[in-house]
């Protein structure tokens, strides 16, 4: 199982970021996929997750409304549009899925500053 997250930077308050996982050695279209995040200092934190056919997404409070998870079954790729980002959103953010047992990509940066 391989999961390699991009589309992370510095952005200011207000922009947008789209970040990209793409997933290989598993079976992508059945599994559910999930995308976390880790401030320093703090627990991580589960932020989406998408259903293994996309039809059912579910947000944390804190970015419902901003966040948007969605998924390309044909590019075995998970994606995260966030909009109206605040400084609270820095952290890495992390893709992941459970196959055996839960599995992680290395993370890509986002921070939130002016």
């Amino acid at each position: 199982v391989q999961l390699v997250e991009s589309g992370g930077g510095l952005v200011q308050p207000g922009g947008s970021l789209r970040l990209s996982c793409a997933a290989s050695g598993f079976t992508f279209t059945t599994y559910q996929m999930s995308w976390y995040r880790q401030a320093p200092g703090k627990e991580r934190e589960l932020v989406a997750t998408i259903s293994s056919g996309g039809g059912t997404t579910n947000y944390a409070g804190s970015v419902k409304g901003r966040f948007t998870i969605s998924r390309d079954n044909a590019k075995n790729t998970v994606y995260l549009q966030m909009n109206r980002l605040k400084p609270e959103d820095t952290a890495v953010y992390l893709c992941s899925t459970l196959v055996g047992r839960r599995r992680w990509g290395q993370g890509t940066q986002v921070t939130v500053s002016s």
